[in-house]
């Protein structure tokens, strides 16, 4: 085990050092802008760009999800194209497709396949940021099943395959939910780090970047100025407990989900939130992106979560946080 610990630190050492000499000679594009969105669709994009890009800003974040069974070339195309058009940096998420409720298991075979896909598109950054998969401590993520071990294995596994088709992805986990019990549908995610590390001692060394869905809880209707694991706050808990397993001290962290649940709260003070929010939680050092969840959802579970009110073009008041108009375009 030992002798196999050494071999693995000292090939992600070395690739990662090659990927910072090429990140050195090459440059890079990205740009700083932290304020993103979550969408559901490529059609969303302008809408994003008005929100993220408001203020004269550029290159603000915009997170989607690509299926397996959404692996257009053609369409994905158009798509990365008009990500370029509205200055847009992606954060694309990895998934399988749903049956019966729930998400598939990823297989190792998709693993080559998924990396020549997202290689052919026309990435607007050099950096490629890609996240695998979604809340694993959930079963209905994972096939019905929770597998810390499988995920950490499937997680080196595409790692690999990316880093081979190109050094420019930037790998992040899923976000994973802070708030889930242990239970048959769900593990703590401090269990599920815990047996993630016990499978692969070096998995926490592997990602480019650390994915977080820090979400206000309880009930998505805690203070911003709420500390710890259920918090805006979580990738701080998280950082520091995967210090640990040697997650990298200055990770850069994208908060891929958090926001408040509008369903009878005050608007105006969910606006208040957020600018509490970016002033303060989210302005920590290794905060790149924030992109809360979702831009527009039209009907339940999710249009609690909608930053535009459903069956219309306009804005909740906490959209004027990022300084855009109360039109969807």
């Amino acid at each position: 085990m030992f002798k196999l610990i050494i071999r693995q630190l000292i090939a992600i050492h070395t690739l990662a050092f090659l990927v910072f000499i090429l990140g050195i000679l090459t440059g890079d594009v990205y740009a700083s802008n932290k304020f993103g969105i979550h969408v559901l669709t490529e059609s969303e994009f302008p809408v994003a760009s008005n929100l993220v890009n408001s203020d004269g800003r550029e290159w603000g974040h915009v997170t989607f999800v690509i299926r397996e069974d959404e692996m257009d070339k053609a369409r994905w195309t158009q798509a990365f194209q008009k990500l370029s058009e509205y200055k847009l940096t992606p954060i694309v998420r990895i998934a399988t497709k749903q049956v019966g409720g729930m998400w598939e298991r990823p297989t190792s075979e998709m693993a080559p396949v998924w990396a020549e896909f997202l290689n052919s598109l026309p990435w607007p950054n050099k950096k490629r940021i890609v996240s695998l998969w979604n809340e694993p401590n959930h079963a209905k993520e994972w096939g019905g099943v929770i597998d810390p071990a499988g995920y950490a294995r499937l997680s080196r596994r595409y790692w690999e395959e990316l880093k081979k088709a190109s050094f420019d992805f930037y790998v992040l986990p899923a976000g994973f939910d802070a708030a889930a019990p242990n239970g048959r549908a769900t593990m703590n995610s401090k269990d599920y780090f815990d047996q993630m590390s016990e499978h692969d001692p070096l998995i926490f060394t592997l990602f480019d970047g650390w994915a977080s869905h820090s979400y206000p809880n309880p009930g998505f209707s805690g203070s911003p100025s709420d500390n710890g694991k259920m918090s805006i706050r979580g990738f701080e808990w998280e950082l520091d407990y995967l210090r640990k397993y040697h997650l990298s001290d200055n990770i850069s962290v994208y908060i891929k989900e958090t926001g408040w649940a509008n369903d009878g709260n005050d608007q105006e003070k969910i606006a208040d939130y957020y600018k509490q929010a970016f002033s303060e939680a989210w302005s920590h050092p290794q905060v790149v992106a924030v992109t809360p969840f979702i831009l527009k959802y039209d009907s339940a579970p999710f249009d609690q979560f909608s930053w535009i009110i459903p069956k219309t073009n306009i804005l909740y008041p906490y959209g004027r946080v990022m300084g855009a108009t109360d039109e969807e375009s």
